[in-house]
């Protein structure tokens, strides 16, 4: 039978080993928080290239293909709406990202803090922001949307009739 010293080490050892395992854990979830970023972009960018081309393409077409002209501008103005959804979609995932991305570094912190030291981590900063790759992507997005919205609006459908 283990003395109550005994039990008091072996517990420790566990509870070391315990968060060992959840460092690597929250280590691998960072990782993949900072790869969805990049795979968001990639889905936007795909799905915003299509739609516009969709869009230059009614454009082009609508005379060819006999389409109305308030039928084309409907549908120019309905792709457009489409490119905003997707927008809207990637910019909450990386901000969802973003915020998971906050709490398991906050996680990570707490573990190195209570193991290794106080301090051996710094804690993130909102200062930091305009350090993070996901502001300069949703500004992207932003303006991406912003601009495909006036140039549409200034040059393709006042020309449509």
């Amino acid at each position: 039978m283990a003395t109550p010293g005994e039990r008091a080490v072996g517990a420790e050892e566990t509870k070391k080993e315990f968060a060992l395992e959840r460092y690597r854990y929250i280590l691998q979830q960072i990782n993949g928080v900072n790869e969805n970023a990049h795979k968001f972009l990639a889905i936007y960018q795909t799905l915003v290239t299509s739609l516009m081309g969709a869009v230059l393409a009614l454009f082009v077409g609508y005379h060819k293909w006999e389409i109305e002209p308030a039928t084309a501008r409907g549908g120019v103005v309905g792709l457009m709406a489409l490119v905003t959804i997707v927008a809207t979609f990637t910019a909450i995932l990386i901000i969802v990202g973003a915020l998971a991305w906050l709490d398991y570094r906050h996680e990570e912190c707490d573990i190195t803090d209570e193991l290794v030291g106080v301090g051996f981590r710094k804690r993130p900063r909102p200062s930091n922001l305009f350090r993070w790759y996901e502001t300069y992507v949703l500004l992207f997005i932003l303006i991406s949307v912003v601009t495909m919205w006036c140039l549409v609006s200034l040059f393709l459908l006042p020309v449509m009739k």
